[in-house]
């Protein structure tokens, strides 16, 4: 028995798909599914984005559809959920779902990209990406909140949409459904991820997510939390308006951030600018407080409200009665990085996305009724908080229960960058350690969490942040091959690999080449 092979997914083989077989995808339509394109794709590469980005595709039929499609009565705003399927002429039947970014609202090219890696349409996956069930004039237009089924599509309908159409165009294109089907998303598509699992434990054997917005309602929260704080200490111009950039130098930042790698970077064995055990970690701001012996030079210490403000920001929002409303965030390198400083201060005379995205999130997204005129600075973490729970109720995965999912061997692997500038490292460890079912202690047989050291939000920082989570998965649930480490890359540290370890094991130092990865455990 232990020298049988494992069963082969393979099924007999079929005629290939044509240009022809595509093309008839477009008699699919009804009057609730509007086929917009089913055209075929010769090997090329394809564009990702605005920035420039490409990524090899072989030959395809690419699809694109819309669901119950219906106007907003809002300028440059529309409804109903986007669609697009791409169909490899090559299948390995297999379909990827690819989860979405920000607020959605656009349909992002259905490629299954993974940094550093192939991307799942090159390795032969069918990809599906949707839009959330809005059109609007960017990723963060939150003006959709306002009409209940647009919040509902974003939430998790949009996704359970998408991927029965996709898995009923595939079996008309290839003759039968997939044999495996897997999601794997980021932020916003982190959080769809979770909730894939959470409310569609039928549909998919396995699922990725990473750095998840998964509880987006106080993650809006604690954007106002922070700003809040800020704006209690920021300088003022001559009109009297908050210089919110100016409430802490690049170098007092970086004075934070090489204060906590000397305190907490050899805690694993090696000095190498990563803090991998951010749970034995130590550190507090006031110790950089002027005039401390700790502290730095003069023009990088800070002021004794300064510390206070970055310990509260650290800490996390929290109500009169000093209760968490939301989870806390590891000290780390982060703090150094251009994306902290445009999260919390801004750049210049910009204000932080916690002014902006956070603030418009909350007001036309987590309170209900939606209150466009509600003043971020004003908001009452006593009193207000419970305008959230309707939001929270249809959009947050905070679901523990994965009977289903887990029973019928769905595998679930969770991974986060300890330097997230917005997403609490706290919270998602408190969500990981309620789930259910649930192992004695030690890392989930079906459900494992990476924390990523010195990774900011969904990538970069002084990190090893690629890693082929694509692949993890599929041998994790084809072949049993559970992820006890994960081995990672980055740009940060050319020709260095790190092994990610499930929480709560770090990778620990046990001699030898400092940059491999293999003179390090889990434990």
């Amino acid at each position: 028995m232990l020298g049988c092979a494992a069963p082969s997914l393979a099924t007999a083989a079929a005629p290939l798909p044509t240009s022809q077989s595509c093309t008839a995808l477009a008699q699919r339509a009804t009057p609730r599914l509007q086929l917009k394109e089913a055209s075929w794709v010769p090997a090329s590469a394809l564009p990702l984005g605005p920035a420039g980005a490409m990524v090899a595709a072989p030959e395809h039929c690419l699809v694109r559809l819309m669901i119950d499609a219906r106007a907003s009565g809002l300028p440059d705003m529309s409804y109903g959920t986007g669609v697009e399927l791409r169909l490899p002429r090559d299948w390995n039947g297999r379909l990827l779902f690819q989860g979405g970014g920000g607020l959605n609202g656009v349909l992002l090219p259905a490629v299954g990209r993974v940094a550093g890696f192939a991307s799942a349409l090159e390795r032969g996956f069918a990809v599906v990406s949707a839009d959330g069930g809005h059109q609007g004039r960017n990723n963060i237009d939150s003006r959709f909140g306002a009409d209940q089924q647009a919040k509902l599509d974003f939430g998790y309908q949009a996704v359970e949409r998408a991927t029965r159409e996709a898995k009923s165009l595939i079996d008309v294109f290839y003759g039968r459904q997939p044999d495996r089907s897997y999601f794997v998303g980021c932020s916003t598509g982190g959080r769809e991820a979770m909730l894939a699992a959470q409310r569609l434990p039928l549909e998919f054997d396995g699922v990725v997510s990473g750095n998840a917005s998964w509880n987006l309602t106080r993650v809006a929260i604690n954007q106002v939390w922070s700003l809040q704080q800020v704006h209690r200490i920021s300088p003022r111009d001559a009109k009297g308006q908050p210089e919110y950039s100016k409430t802490y130098t690049d170098a007092q930042l970086s004075a934070v951030s090489d204060a906590v790698l000397n305190r907490c970077d050899a805690l694993d064995g090696l000095k190498d600018g990563m803090i991998n055990d951010t749970k034995a970690c130590r550190f507090s701001p006031r110790e950089l407080v002027c005039g401390r012996k700790s502290a730095p030079a003069a023009g990088s210490c800070l002021a004794p409200q300064q510390a206070d403000v970055l310990e509260k920001i650290f800490a996390g929002a929290r109500n009169s009665r000093g209760e968490s409303l939301y989870g806390s965030f590891p000290y780390d390198t982060g703090i150094a990085l251009p994306a902290w400083r445009s999260m919390h201060l801004g750049n210049g005379n910009g204000l932080p996305a916690n002014a902006t995205l956070g603030a418009d999130t909350l007001r036309n997204f987590s309170v209900t009724p939606t209150d466009p005129r509600l003043d971020p600075l004003r908001f009452d973490f006593d009193r207000d908080v419970e305008r959230t729970t309707e939001t929270a109720a249809i959009n947050d995965a905070n679901g523990t229960e994965h009977s289903s999912f887990a029973g019928r061997g769905g595998k679930l692997l969770v991974y986060h960058g300890l330097s997230d500038q917005a997403m609490s490292t706290g919270s998602l460890v408190n969500w990981y350690e309620r789930l259910t079912p649930r192992q004695p202690q030690g890392p989930q047989a079906w459900a494992r969490l990476f924390l990523v050291p010195g990774m900011t939000h969904c990538g970069g920082g002084r990190s090893t942040d690629q890693f082929d989570v694509l692949s993890v998965i599929q041998d994790w649930v084809e072949r049993g091959q559970v992820p006890d480490r994960i081995v990672a890359k980055g740009a940060a540290f050319p020709g260095r690999t790190r092994p990610l370890c499930p929480y709560p094991q770090v990778a620990r130092y046990d001699g030898g080449n400092p940059e491999d990865e293999h003179s390090f455990s889990c434990r």
